[in-house]
């Protein structure tokens, strides 16, 4: 694997770095010991998967309130997202900023992203699969989240939303 900054403190995106032959390829997509090397503290606990039958479906921007805040390792494994990384630390030289990447499953490429950050992603492809790798148990009662559009952050999304949940479109207006 390798690892690289992002423009957000502490969120780093992971290339897999595959072997191939004749059968096809093989590649290790999380090592303990490669994470801490790169200077990421995570051990995975509970894997979960965002199954998206329709192109321009937006889930986001959902983070867990403290204590209960997840860092996560996010892969697509069929289809494409433009994954978004925002930055709500207000101890970080980098919040209310935010990051992006494209990620699909024919890269196999990977986010990580540290509590205290708000995540969401915006569906490339049609019948695209998200895998979370979590670094904590989900807590009940504790999901937070911010509007995909307030103006207090500025993002930019890739093409205009065609399905979101009703809760994701409800959260508050920071600014």
């Amino acid at each position: 694997m390798k690892f690289f900054d992002t423009a957000i403190a502490g969120v780093k995106r992971i290339e897999m770095t595959p072997h191939g032959d004749e059968r096809g390829l093989f590649a290790r997509l999380y090592c303990p010991g490669e994470y801490a090397t790169s200077g990421i503290e995570f051990t995975s606990v509970q894997i979960n998967l965002s199954r998206n039958r329709h192109v321009h479906t937006l889930r986001g921007m959902h983070f867990q309130d403290a204590p209960h805040a997840e860092a996560k390792v996010v892969r697509v494994v069929r289809g494409a997202i433009y994954d978004v990384v925002l930055d709500l630390r207000p101890e970080s030289r980098t919040y209310r900023k935010w990051t992006a990447a494209t990620l699909n499953a024919n890269d196999g490429n990977a986010l990580f992203i540290p509590d205290g950050c708000a995540h969401g992603f915006m569906t490339l492809e049609p019948d695209t699969d998200v895998l979370y790798q979590m670094g904590r148990m989900y807590v009940p009662g504790h999901a937070q989240g911010v509007r995909w559009n307030d103006p207090a952050f500025g993002i930019t999304w890739p093409a205009e939303l065609a399905v979101i949940d009703a809760k994701d479109r409800a959260w508050a207006l920071v600014s």
